[in-house]
């Protein structure tokens, strides 16, 4: 058994969306967020909202894999999916789960386990777990002859909410709560991966009609011209088929988002209630977050990949506990560097080895005067893409096309490329010196001597 330090909380709830955008939830934009969503926002009412939260890779396994050791996802060569290509074997020198049942605590998986080929949660210190095979079982049992509609767009979900994969697994983490401890149970560790609101969105009643497309006007950034843009970003909406397709049409992918959204909700909802039920809510963290967000038909997107855009990059982030001053916090932060050391912390757990983050700052100080984050394309081929920002600029590095900066004050839509603004220059040199910097010290393999005269020579067309 490890040896940790006290603890400020016993237990951990890490409930982690897929695909979900820093706006989504309800509490987001200042309670404008896109969603209805109140059991989010109670847990942000009892700690604490990052509302610039970043992803270090917009891709769902890398991701997945980073919140589980705190390391750059580029660093160990988690640069994809791995049911696209084949990828490294995930052997970090040691997790966040691991050292949690290292120290007595009982751990349950419940959701989509997308941590590397071949593996599975007890791999990584979690002694039980329920995953989305067992719930096809469950659902083909029940819906043998169901087929869906709308292809990667979605639709309407004729499943009943009960029977749905976010409610069940929710029960199954209600189950899990509910269960007696073992005399020598050193509190708990419960992971629930929902999967959702991933493409495509198909929402059970009555969340299916909770929206509608009249009810979202046009990002502003869906009339973007994409002059001097990467060329990628051109083709998405070709790849995708929607050059020309109509704000209603979007939108209406828009509602159905929304919908899942709040169907999420709901069985979180139910999860905290027996959190609460159970007794253990003061002395359990819970963490709320998502792998990446979505490009829900701005820019003229939809999914990941390929762009750097504030709706895949920034994600929603609530820490929430008894020991909280509750508050909204604009620090830059990177969830999956970010969260493992914070709940090492909050949780008397030994530090991580290898780790690339810092401890989430509680009390509204920041630790980061910028933010970075990489792409490596997959979805239609390779497009390696790598991003800094301060909260109002943006640079992204483009390895073999055009670069990227935008100014969030002026151009919150991310529309008009800067790049080649001479008013800027000062700020590009300065902001490519410091990606550069913060490559090289996680490891990325581009900060190469190949690639640096890019960043710090400016030898860029």
């Amino acid at each position: 058994m490890v040896t940790t330090m006290a603890g400020q909380y016993r237990n951990l709830l890490f409930l982690l969306a897929d695909q979900l955008r820093h706006d989504a939830p309800g509490y987001a934009l200042g309670g404008k967020g896109l969603s209805k969503t109140p059991h989010i926002d109670r847990l942000a009412s009892r700690g604490i909202a990052y509302s610039r939260a970043y992803t270090p890779l917009p891709v769902c396994a890398p991701a997945r894999q980073s919140l589980l050791c705190g390391r750059h996802p580029d660093s160990f060569g988690a640069f994809w999916n791995h049911g696209f290509f084949n990828t490294p074997d995930f052997v970090p020198p040691s997790t966040l789960t691991q050292n949690l049942a290292a120290c007595g605590k009982r751990g349950y998986f419940a959701g989509k386990w997308d941590i590397a080929k071949g593996t599975k949660p007890q791999d990584f210190g979690f002694s039980a777990y329920c995953s989305k095979s067992e719930y096809a079982l469950y659902y083909k049992d029940r819906y043998p002859a169901l087929n869906f509609e709308g292809g990667w767009m979605g639709c309407e979900s004729p499943v009943k909410l009960e029977d749905a994969d976010t409610h069940f697994f929710a029960r199954k983490a209600v189950d899990f709560i509910r269960e007696k401890p073992s005399p020598n149970e050193n509190g708990f560790f419960l992971w629930v991966d929902f999967g959702v609101p991933h493409l495509p969105c198909r929402p059970s009643a009555p969340f299916s009609a909770m929206y509608s497309a009249k009810d979202f006007p046009p990002w502003q950034g869906f009339g973007d011209p994409k002059e001097n843009k990467p060329y990628c970003h051109k083709q998405q909406t070709l790849n995708w088929n929607l050059d020309k397709a109509s704000w209603e049409e979007m939108a209406a992918q828009v509602a159905r988002y929304c919908g899942v959204v709040s169907q999420l909700d709901d069985a979180i909802g139910f999860i905290v209630k027996a959190l609460e039920e159970s007794g253990h809510l003061d002395d359990t963290l819970i963490i709320l977050t998502s792998d990446h967000g979505d490009m829900c038909g701005n820019h003229r997107m939809f999914d990941k990949h390929n762009t750097m855009y504030d709706d895949i990059v920034r994600v929603p982030l609530v820490i929430s506990g008894s020991s909280f001053t509750p508050h909204s916090s604009e620090a830059l932060v990177s969830n999956c560097l970010d969260l493992p050391l914070t709940i090492s912390s909050l949780m008397g757990l030994p530090a991580l080895s290898g780790a690339h983050g810092f401890c989430l700052p509680l009390k509204g100080e920041s630790t980061r005067n910028f933010i970075t984050s990489s792409s490596n394309g997959q979805q239609f081929g390779f497009f390696n893409t790598r991003m800094i920002t301060d909260g109002r600029y943006k640079y992204v590095w483009n390895l073999t096309d055009v670069d990227e900066f935008y100014d969030a004050q002026t151009d919150p839509g991310e529309c008009c490329n800067l790049i080649y603004d001479s008013s800027m220059a000062e700020y590009i040199k300065k902001f490519r010196r410091e990606l550069f910097n913060d490559l090289k010290a996680h490891g990325d393999p581009f900060a190469s001597e190949w690639l640096a005269p890019q960043l710090l020579e400016g030898r860029k067309l």
